[in-house]
């Protein structure tokens, strides 16, 4: 069971990501100040900081981050954050931050963030130089994609995008993962980048009538599952 450590000095917020997280088998600790969450996350092991930019007490969420990480912890930190401008997104993640989330956010969205989290820390150091999921196959030292017998010959963000869905197969990932991690930005719900490289990436693995591999999740995001 994934242990969750949230510092969060606004009770309803805290409440509310607790609620969310355990909805999601997640077992939750919250505190109110930088301080006790430094006390809590030396002294105790978790598996993911949920931790507010914006903290009272003298040690805000930041100054809490770079003296975790100067203590050698490197429990993956989600920053939580109504700053949501480029430069403090930067300073957030030069600090040691994981994943960076702006408020207000949506709770599926921060269940998602957290979960990739744990994923990622409970990995290998020697990643697999071969994902697959079902007959969907990833090579991703030559970068080549197979389904079955079938090769199947993709566009550099065609096949950043699929990595990314292979690597959190069977999780959802909202279009805002997406864009961040495929193209570096900040998502602008204006555009549809997203729908139009999904399609495309879509009719290749989903393609002579094979079933159907990457679904999308209305109101969400997108989701890759073995058929």
């Amino acid at each position: 069971m994934t242990k969750v450590l949230v510092v969060e000095d606004d009770s309803a917020t805290a409440a509310e990501i607790a609620a969310t997280l355990q909805d999601h088998g997640c077992t939750v600790e919250c505190v109110d100040t930088g301080r006790t969450g430094l006390v809590r996350a030396v002294s105790d092991a978790f598996d993911v900081i949920v931790l507010d930019r914006m903290l009272p007490g003298g040690l805000d969420g930041l100054g809490m981050l770079a003296t975790l990480r100067g203590a050698g912890i490197d429990t993956p930190v989600l920053i939580l954050s109504a700053l949501s401008d480029l430069d403090e997104r930067v300073r957030g993640l030069r600090a040691g931050g994981d994943d960076y989330l702006s408020k207000p956010f949506e709770a599926i969205e921060l269940a998602a963030r957290v979960d990739a989290l744990t994923r990622r820390r409970s990995r290998s150091a020697e990643p697999e130089s071969r994902v697959q999921i079902g007959e969907l196959e990833v090579d991703l030292l030559k970068r080549t994609v197979r389904r079955g017998n079938r090769d199947i010959d993709l566009l550099p963000r065609e096949y950043a995008l699929l990595a990314y869905l292979m690597e959190h197969a069977g999780q959802v990932v909202t279009r805002t993962m997406l864009f961040e991690a495929v193209w570096n930005y900040r998502y602008d719900d204006r555009t549809n980048v997203i729908e139009v490289h999904i399609g495309r990436l879509r009719r290749k693995i989903d393609a002579d009538g094979e079933p159907e591999m990457i679904h999308t999740v209305r109101g969400a995001g997108y989701i890759l599952r073995a058929p």
